[in-house]
């Protein structure tokens, strides 16, 4: 059977959510949500503003283990019916050429923008067709998000020219927004730290650059969220790095898993079990198998829903950790990432999930990363490739425009030696033009990271 895919509309998001239950199941897999503008008033004139939600209809694995209950009666993919009175009421003299009086186009019938169609014609939908729609509709979506977010780009630099030309009226608040555009912050965190200054010193204070530096510094620190919850509550405990291509995610396993199950000496200390469910990158499952190899950790690869709920099951005996290495995606690829987590849901739900991104990655980049692979619940961050940038302003102004912690930190290739615990002081001493006080702020952010990863807990 094809993947079925559903759009559902609503005012809130629960609304649509309800509706996206009722009409399909329980289990079905929201993907995304956005927000849309709903027609209300006279010819529609007075819209209002609602959620659009975008999922996948759940299906039968084998043996029909997947779900308690079939769902209910597919309603085939279209875009909401109002969408297409509106097409009929701006092109009115196509519809007198192509429809008879007699036989109305029904609301649940889309006109082709292509080829108008016969009167006497009817409609034929397949399952193919609907998922063709799908994706049709996704390339649509990406379309505009792409041209809003060039606008927004556009936005964002006429604003940053704005509050550079604006002259603000004292040197200190000049000089640490050069400081802050140097380190790639993004414009609506660069406007938050300069407005607390404002409200935080007098004239007399900002005269004094250090104390405002140091104040800022603090502040910057303190929007840092670190991922505390690293025990091992539950046995056997199991870790997911999502992400996308390229940043790293193999490396990354092969170094939590030396550091959970290896001690300084070279001797396991836990029972770890590797699994990669990338099976279509070419080497990706020989990677993770040689690093296992050189650990003596088992290593396992699957391609489906069963194997790894099967291979969880029959090795969970004894095991204290899985680590499994997922597919690099397009994070614009809903489809596909949409079928990742419905395989993954084969992990149960104590799973932890974590989101792997370079900290290379540019602002606007980094933010739709993290708002497409919101889907997964991943817990926190793992920033990569620390080591190949020297500009962090990108990393700290989203993540605290998200809300995300971090969790680990990777500065290299080398297996285990180049990951740590994420800390606050790490991120600040990487500001390049700041005075860092590393003393002082220790204090203030303990340099947690420090500690060997043999002792994690």
């Amino acid at each position: 059977m094809q993947q079925q895919y559903f759009i559902e509309q609503a005012y809130t998001y629960d609304e649509a959510e309800r509706k996206a239950r009722e009409k399909y199941g329980e289990r079905v897999t929201i993907l995304m949500h956005e927000t849309v503008k709903m027609p209300g008033g006279f010819l529609g004139l007075f819209s209002r503003d609602g959620v659009k939600i975008t999922g996948i209809i759940p299906r039968y694995g084998r043996g029909g283990q997947y779900y308690e209950t079939a769902p209910r009666a597919v309603e085939t993919l279209k875009e909401p019916s109002y969408s297409y009175k509106t097409a009929a009421s701006a092109n009115n003299w196509l519809l007198k050429e192509q429809f008879s009086p007699k036989e109305p186009l029904s609301p649940k019938e889309p006109l082709s923008p292509r080829e108008p169609l016969s009167p006497r014609e009817p409609l034929d939908f397949s399952e193919e067709k609907e998922k063709i729609l799908a994706m049709a509709g996704a390339s649509r979506d990406n379309t505009l998000k792409e041209v809003l977010a060039e606008v927004k780009t556009i936005k964002e630099k006429l604003e940053d020219a704005g509050l550079k030309s604006s002259g603000e009226d004292h040197p200190t608040l000049n000089r640490l927004d050069d400081l802050l555009i140097l380190n790639d912050f993004p414009v609506p965190y660069r406007k938050m730290l300069l407005e607390k200054v404002r409200k935080e010193f007098s004239l007399d204070g900002l005269n004094k650059y250090d104390n405002v530096q140091d104040k800022v510094l603090e502040w910057i620190g303190e929007s840092i969220k670190i991922y505390e919850n690293d025990k091992f509550n539950v046995r056997p405990r199991i870790m997911i790095l999502v992400g996308p291509t390229g940043v790293g995610k193999t490396t990354t396993v092969a170094k939590l898993a030396a550091n959970f199950g290896i001690d300084e000496k070279g001797s396991h200390k836990r029972k770890v079990v590797l699994i990669t469910i990338d099976a279509y990158r070419i080497g990706a499952r020989q990677q993770l198998e040689v690093y296992s190899g050189v650990m003596e950790f088992p290593c396992f690869s699957v391609a489906d829903y069963d194997e790894l709920k099967r291979t969880i099951a029959l090795n969970s005996e004894g095991t204290d950790l899985f680590i499994i290495d997922t597919i690099g995606k397009n994070p614009r690829d809903m489809v596909q990432l949409g079928e990742m987590k419905q395989l993954l849901d084969a992990c149960g739900t104590l799973t932890e999930v974590h989101l792997a991104a370079a900290a290379t990655t540019k602002s606007s980049d980094l933010k739709e990363i993290l708002q497409q692979f919101e889907s997964f619940n991943y817990r926190s961050l793992i920033v990569t490739k620390m080591d190949e940038t020297i500009r962090v302003g990108n990393v700290i102004g989203v993540l605290s425009e998200k809300n995300k912690p971090i969790s680990y930190i990777t500065d290299g290739q080398k297996v285990p030696t180049d990951i740590r615990k994420a800390s606050i002081i790490q991120f600040l001493i990487n500001l390049e033009g700041f005075r860092v006080n590393r003393i002082k702020l220790e204090e203030k952010f303990p340099d947690r990271g420090r500690e060997q990863m043999q002792q994690w807990r």
